[in-house]
């Protein structure tokens, strides 16, 4: 498939917002619980916008893909059958929940609702962040499916698909939010890094494992399925233009093997090995973490990039065959 940037920077941003967002609200309930310190309001509200942002700009990205933007709301109205749908339900519906939850701490709207056992409070901020966190991992099921659903690209269509877009735009969140914890002072570095450490090495895992997955496909299509011929002696001559078209503009990168192998081996370089490094430097030594987890992020992130750009041009469309030969 031609891997559209548009598509590639919506999904890495709303990922990396997400995951920072999932980062916050387990570091307040953890606290709540005695396990870590306390990140304090004005950390989390910060935080929230933040990750507000990521997910502003990765909206944003998305329009660029559409012909005809003004019409984007009708793509919800299909939410009984299209995941694309549902995402477009679900993505407002979270940036929503990460606005009230930053809002609720930024303006100091957290009194106590009730209580847990063990005199653990019930607070408004907890509840948004509850429901917030739900929607996040909502989220990040109904971009995968979107992908994971089309049977017949046989390299999305499976579970690891899913997997993947969720373990990998945690990690990236979880890295950003050591980052943005080391350059807010406050003591909640190691906690990030350490599952942003975790989730790395879990996606490099989850990820290799779609690679030697998708290395062993056998394609369901042929030649003579491609076109509706049953002759067992095909030979195609000529792609059937004479110049190009929406079906060879789309539906394949126009890239060598070499480079595909190149972009491979960068995105699992860049998204997985050097932050995990990075991360466990700062872990291991006493070195200042600011700047080493904002590096972190960044090569993570254009690892990230390279990875979703990897993931669309290796789906091999079947129309590809009918199409392989120019002339």
């Amino acid at each position: 498939m031609h891997p559209a940037f548009s598509v590639i920077f919506l999904t890495t941003l709303i990922g990396a917002g997400q995951g920072l967002f999932l980062g916050l609200f387990g570091a307040e309930a953890l606290s709540l619980l005695g396990v870590l310190p306390p990140p304090g309001s004005d950390f989390l509200a910060l935080g929230s916008a933040l990750a507000l942002a990521f997910l502003v700009l990765g909206l944003v990205a998305s329009f660029f893909h559409l012909g005809r933007p003004e019409r984007a709301w009708r793509t919800a109205t299909k939410w009984r059958t299209s995941w694309l749908s549902r995402e477009v339900i679900v993505l407002p519906a979270f940036m929503g929940m990460v606005f009230l939850y930053g809002a609720a701490h930024a303006f100091g709207f957290n009194p106590p609702l009730g209580t847990l056992a063990g005199d653990i409070p019930i607070l408004p901020t907890m509840v948004l962040g509850a429901i917030g966190a739900l929607l996040a991992i909502v989220l990040y099921v109904t971009t995968a499916m979107i992908y994971a659903c089309i049977k017949f690209l046989q390299e999305w269509h499976s579970p690891l698909t899913v997997v993947n877009y969720t373990v990998l735009g945690a990690a990236n969140g979880f890295t950003l939010a050591a980052a943005y914890a080391a350059w807010a002072g406050v003591p909640l570095v190691p906690f990030m890094a350490t599952v942003a450490i975790v989730l790395t090495v879990l996606g490099l895992g989850t990820r290799s494992a779609s690679l030697m997955r998708n290395a062993r496909i056998k394609s369901k299509s042929t030649l003579q399925t491609a076109i509706g011929v049953k002759h067992p002696k095909i030979q195609q001559k000529s792609q059937g233009f004479m110049g190009g078209s929406f079906n060879t503009r789309e539906f394949f990168h126009h890239m060598s093997a070499a480079f595909l192998r190149g972009m491979k081996w960068i995105f699992l370089l860049g998204a997985f090995v050097i932050p995990a490094i990075l991360l466990l430097v700062v872990l291991v030594t006493r070195v200042d973490p600011v700047n080493l987890l904002i590096a972190a992020f960044v090569i993570q992130y254009l690892g990230m990039v390279a990875e979703r750009w990897f993931f669309f041009a290796q789906a091999n469309h079947p129309q590809n065959i009918y199409y392989q030969s120019v002339a």
